[in-house]
C-alpha cells in the first residue's frame, strides 16, 4: 500500500505524472468530478493549519468524496492519551485515506506503519512537508516550464523550514539546480540536509546572510517565515523574526521572470505592495496545492493494492536512542528506537522517524 511521508518516496517520474494529472484538473475539472465518489478522507491536524487543511478537504470534495476529521488536537483522543499507532488503526476503520499534521516529527510514519489505508503526511514538526511541495514544483514547473537548470534562493528560517527541507529534496533529482541558502547564522540549514541531499548530489549551493547580494542570480526566490512555534527560546524568536523583509525595492536588481514563491501564511516578511508585482506567485502557489492534493489523492487511492518495498538500509533497533525532544520516539507507546545506517565510512546513523544523527 503506498503512503507520502517524505517527497523522496515518490521518484521523478512519479512527481512528472502527478504533475501531469493535475495540470488535467485545471483544464478539465468535470471530468474529475466524481472520481472518488463514495470515498472518505479524514484529516487528522493535531497541530494548527488552514491552507493545508482547507485545500486537501476541497481538494476530496472537488472529487466528489467527502471528510471527516478533526483540525486540533485537543478535540481528539489525543487530549486522553491514545498513541499515533492506535489513533491510525481506528480512523481506518472510517475512512479510505488519511491526512495527519502533527507536531511530532514521524508522526505520520508511524501511522503509517499502523494504518490499513494510505497516510499522507501534511507536515510533522520541522522535519518535512511534502504535498507543500508539490505545490512548489507544479508551481515552478508552470511559471518556468521545467524544473531544471534554475537556480533558486530560500530565504529565512532554513533551520526548521519543513517545506524549505522537503524542496530541496525534491530538486536534488533534477540537473543544473542551484541554491542559495540565505539565513542567519542562527537559522542556517541543517548540516544533514547538506551532507545527505546537497552533497550527496553533487549540487551547487551557497550560504549568505545578505538577500540583496543574491538577488540578481535568482530564477526562484523562495521565502519562509520565521516560526515561532518552532522556538522554545521566546527571546531568541523575538530577535530574529524581522531578519529579512522583502519589499519592492529589494526587488529592483531582482529578474524580470524571477518567480517569488512562499508556503504562506505570511506574518511579514513580504510586503502587501509585492502582491502587485506579476513575478508574485504565492497565491497562485496556494491554488496549484490543491490541484496537486487532487491528483495525489486518486494516485494513493488508485495503488491502495501496490505493495511497496522496506527502505535496504542496515538498521539498529533499541541499541541506539533518538535524542531529539521534537522526535515520536519522546511520547509514543513501546515504540521502537531504529535508525538506519546513513553513511557508512563514518558509522552515522539516522533515526528513522527524524532523522537525528547518531554514532554506534
Amino acid at each position: 500500500m503506498r503512503s507520502l511521508i517524505d517527497i523522496v518516496d515518490f521518484s521523478v517520474e512519479e512527481l512528472h505524472e502527478l504533475m501531469m494529472t493535475a495540470c488535467d484538473i485545471i483544464d478539465n475539472p468535470a471530468k474529475y468530478a466524481e472520481k472518488c465518489k463514495g470515498k472518505k478522507l479524514a484529516t487528522l491536524f493535531f497541530e494548527p493549519s488552514t491552507r493545508t487543511r482547507l485545500s486537501f478537504e476541497a481538494a476530496m470534495l472537488e472529487l466528489g468524496g467527502t471528510v471527516i476529521g478533526f483540525s486540533e488536537a485537543n478535540s481528539s483522543s489525543a487530549a486522553k492519551g491514545e498513541s499515533v499507532a492506535d489513533t491510525a488503526k481506528v480512523i481506518s476503520c472510517y475512512a479510505d485515506i488519511i491526512a495527519m499534521r502533527h507536531p511530532k516529527e514521524g508522526a505520520p510514519y508511524v501511522a503509517s506503519k499502523n494504518a490499513t489505508v494510505p497516510v499522507i503526511n501534511a507536515g510533522d514538526g520541522a522535519h518535512c512537508h511534502p504535498t507543500q511541495t508539490l505545490a512548489d514544483i507544479l508551481t515552478i514547473f508552470r511559471e518556468k516550464g521545467r524544473l531544471d537548470n534554475i537556480t533558486i534562493g530560500f530565504c529565512g528560517d532554513l533551520k526548521y523550514g519543513r517545506t524549505v527541507h522537503s524542496l530541496i529534496s525534491a530538486l536534488a533529482r533534477y540537473t543544473g539546480i542551484k541554491v542559495v541558502l540565505i539565513s542567519p547564522e542562527e537559522l542556517k540549514l541543517p548540516g544533514y540536509i547538506k551532507t545527505d541531499v546537497l552533497d550527496k548530489n553533487n549540487m551547487q549551493y551557497e550560504e549568505t546572510v545578505s538577500l540583496e547580494d543574491a538577488m540578481p542570480e535568482l530564477d526562484v526566490l523562495y521565502m519562509t517565515r520565521i516560526q515561532r512555534e518552532r522556538f522554545d527560546d521566546a527571546d531568541e524568536y523575538e530577535r530574529l523574526k524581522d531578519s529579512y523583509i522583502l519589499t519592492v525595492d529589494k526587488l529592483a536588481n531582482a529578474k524580470k521572470e524571477l518567480s517569488i514563491l512562499h508556503p504562506l501564511p505570511r506574518v511579514n516578511e513580504i510586503s502587501v505592495a509585492v502582491d502587485k508585482d506579476p513575478r508574485a506567485c504565492y497565491f497562485k502557489q496556494v491554488l496549484n496545492g490543491k490541484f496537486m492534493r487532487m491528483a495525489l489523492i486518486l494516485k494513493l487511492l488508485e495503488e491502495v493494492d501496490v505493495d511497496t518495498k522496506e527502505d535496504a538500509h542496515e538498521l539498529v533497533i533499541n541499541r541506539i536512542f533518538c535524542k531529539n525532544p521534537k522526535c515520536i520516539t519522546t511520547t509514543e507507546q513501546e515504540l521502537e528506537h531504529v535508525f538506519k545506517l546513513s553513511d557508512k565510512e563514518s558509522g552515522v546513523y539516522r533515526c528513522i522517524y527524524c532523522e537525528e544523527k547518531a554514532k554506534i
